[in-house]
């Protein structure tokens, strides 16, 4: 895909790549230039909003009833 600089250095995000990687309104997008590779590396970065809804249910598994530390060295232990 081709997009066009316009005359105020703006570019549009084509609807295929917007829609490949869910980039809405608002997010935040990082430029990394690699002069000597003649190339820009693009990261897509959400809104908080999304960052939180990533985390949401991501410490579950970290119960307090949940002995951590004791299935650590069981699986220290198995792996050996």
């Amino acid at each position: 895909m081709i997009t066009t600089v316009t005359q105020k250095n703006m570019v549009t995000i084509p609807a295929e790549v917007g829609r490949a990687f869910g980039i809405r309104p608002g997010w935040r997008l990082e430029w990394t230039p690699n002069v000597e590779r003649n190339e820009i590396v693009v990261r897509v970065i959400p809104d908080r909003g999304e960052l939180a809804r990533r985390l949401l249910g991501s410490g579950r598994q970290y119960k307090p009833e949940r002995d951590s530390v004791a299935d650590l060295i069981v699986e220290r232990e198995t792996e050996a």
